[in-house]
């Protein structure tokens, strides 16, 4: 009984922990203060988001030269340059490039962007060179997903030639229980978008030549 009351203990303050601490490292992991409350490209499609997560990182070239990156971004093309492994355990099928790749540069709202051979997010605004914002979600079988998402790449370009690439999730919950499905989420997102960030960052910077 008490080794059930010390785990008991140990279970509440590791939840505690990742609530106060973890959480909101997690969902603002790079992005400054300004660009967390900064309105971003796509921000209007979801007026009131139940749970929003800004990840941000510096790219020491122009937009110019990481946009192409993100122009080519799902599966069947550029990938996620992410821990390609992982997705393809749950049969994503992806292969991240490590060039830029003419053929996958045109793309248009009403595209979609495909996270799986059978999944595929909406591509809802384009700003050439600026801005990719996507929207749509995961079903559940033949269910439809329990939320609303948006998923934006934002490029600001700095005064000393850098780049701030800027990833925003945006969740609007259309059941009670999403939350059960989408904070676990938001979990393996950040490890993802962790690698993503740098993955971006490492092939623009390398000017888009193979890795050796």
């Amino acid at each position: 009984m008490r080794r059930r009351h010390v785990t008991s203990v140990i279970a509440v303050g590791a939840a505690a922990a990742y609530l106060l601490a973890v959480r909101p490292w997690q969902l603002r992991w790079g992005a400054t203060g300004e660009e967390r409350a900064a309105t971003l490209a796509g921000d209007d499609l979801i007026a009131n988001p139940d749970l929003i997560a800004t990840r941000a990182i510096t790219v020491g070239t122009s937009a110019e030269q990481v946009w192409p990156w993100i122009a080519q971004l799902g599966q069947g093309q550029g990938g996620f340059y992410s821990y390609d492994a992982l997705e393809n355990l749950v049969g994503c099928h992806i292969h991240s490039a490590d060039r830029v790749v003419p053929q996958w540069q045109a793309i248009t709202v009403g595209d979609q962007v495909k996270l799986h051979p059978e999944v595929g997010l909406d591509v809802a605004v384009v700003e050439q060179g600026r801005a990719l914002v996507l929207r749509g979600g995961v079903p559940m079988g033949t269910a439809p997903p329990p939320y609303d998402f948006t998923w934006a790449f934002v490029l600001q370009e700095q005064p000393e030639g850098t780049t701030r690439l800027l990833v925003r999730e945006r969740y609007a919950y259309t059941q009670r229980w999403a939350p059960l499905l989408v904070e676990p989420v938001t979990v393996v997102s950040f490890v993802m978008s962790h690698k993503m960030l740098r993955g971006i960052r490492d092939r623009a910077e390398r000017g888009g030549r193979p890795t050796t």
